[in-house]
């Protein structure tokens, strides 16, 4: 398809748009009384408007039921969060039986480190990319500590090669094989946050397995966003938060996936609590933890119903639509941002570089050759919410579920109209 700049052609392309409609399901933050236009879905979605139902039926439940909501509310809160495990399943490309959802992100890679991250005199070290998203380096590095370990000898970190912004799948695979047999982990981030690169996690995993070592992922910013098949690439665990992307509200519960090879397994390395054990016997209060046969396994404690219910509202949308819908829509509206950057470079004396290889989910990382803070606070105040990293960064991702092309036009002449009043 040919682009054009214009506002009649954008209108044309959310005329065609399946999911434009889908526009009408979220709540909007206004700017100057009018909606703005939203970029930062990669941080924290906004909120479908049929969450409200879900939460209001916990809280009525509550309230007319008290504690036996476990059991005999409309949907019973001692099994709530097992409703998600299906439609997850088809958003990470797993079976129900290998998800879960309890705690929050880095809590969740704690407690799978437990299990994936067993280091001994001979393979020990962890290898993850340079400049990890720093809750990732944290946990990483404490991890380490606690085993006794040095992080300096331990973490290897893949870097970008001199004068480039992003990874190369054949770097990471010859690291992996350069570690061999002392590399114990493989975890990497598969949506990079900073400059939005998709790496090749097929591949990646398949060679971290080749050498014998678990392999891992943070799918922070790729769950909702890129197509995955966890599964099938024989990953052996994963996790993400479900405030992006997946629009469950700031700071929800995360997900996990588990292979199903590490599943029914009472001698796996494991921290274990209450609500691990079977439900057959969980209320008979045995000594002995006996694991549920999914990644339910790994919940320590009763999932909290009430961050829960958002994210099942929010799945409910994805069920619906489905990531092939998604990830269609994704292309061509990125690529129409990418189109729209383009065309606004060339009609103002600017550069804008675009950092996020062709590898890539709903975001665009953008470095703005001679701008600074200002054009950022000029876009904000008027009315396009987006993300500025230092030193000149902005992170643009459309979300297809609510981003129209209109947006992506409209933000062009914005964009245009800061730069050239500085």
């Amino acid at each position: 398809m040919t682009f054009q700049n214009s506002l009649e052609f954008a209108k044309q392309l959310d005329a065609e748009d399946k999911l434009s409609k889908y526009r009408q399901e979220f709540h909007y933050p206004q700017v100057n009384g009018k909606d703005v236009i939203y970029f930062t879905g990669n941080s924290l979605g906004l909120q479908p408007k049929r969450t409200k139902k879900f939460v209001d039926d916990v809280m009525k439940d509550w309230r007319e039921l008290a504690v036996e909501g476990h059991f005999y509310a409309d949907k019973p809160w001692w099994d709530y969060h097992e409703r998600l495990a299906t439609g997850l399943g088809r958003v990470v490309g797993a079976s129900a039986m290998e998800i879960s959802v309890m705690n929050t992100l880095t809590v969740n890679l704690h407690l799978l480190m437990v299990s994936f991250y067993r280091p001994n005199n001979k393979r020990f070290k962890i290898l993850c990319e340079e400049k990890a998203f720093p809750s990732d380096q944290y946990m990483l590095q404490s991890q380490v500590r606690f085993h006794g370990l040095d992080p300096n000898e331990t973490i290897v970190e893949v870097k970008k090669r001199e004068g480039e912004h992003y990874w190369r799948t054949e770097d990471i695979v010859d690291k992996i094989k350069e570690v061999g047999d002392e590399l114990a982990l493989v975890l990497l981030g598969g949506v990079n946050y900073y400059n939005g690169q998709v790496l090749d996690m097929k591949t990646i995993t398949s060679a971290g397995k080749s050498v014998g070592a678990f392999v891992g992922w943070d799918l922070a910013h790729a769950v909702g966003n890129v197509e995955l098949k966890l599964h099938d690439w024989g990953a052996d665990f994963a996790a993400w938060c479900s405030y992006k992307y997946m629009n469950s509200g700031p700071g929800n519960a995360s997900g996990i996936f588990v292979n199903e090879r590490h599943l029914n397994k009472k001698d796996i390395p494991r921290f274990e609590g209450w609500w691990g054990t079977k439900k057959e016997t969980r209320f008979l209060m045995q000594p002995e933890f006996d694991p549920i046969e999914t990644a339910d396994a790994w919940q320590l404690s009763n999932p909290p119903i009430l961050s829960v219910a958002p994210y099942l509202a929010s799945l409910e949308l994805f069920d619906e639509v489905g990531m092939n819908a998604l990830i269609e829509k994704q292309r061509k509206i990125v690529a129409y941002l990418e189109f729209i950057l383009k065309e606004i470079d060339k009609e103002v004396e600017s550069s804008f570089e675009i950092i996020t290889p062709s590898e890539r989910g709903c975001q665009l990382s953008v470095l703005l050759h001679g701008e600074g803070r200002a054009l950022f606070d000029y876009l904000m105040k008027n009315g396009v919410i987006t993300d500025w990293r230092e030193p000149n960064v902005i992170r643009l991702a459309p979300v297809p579920f609510y981003s129209s092309y209109s947006d992506m036009y409209n933000f062009g002449q914005i964009l245009k109209q800061g730069i050239l009043q500085r």
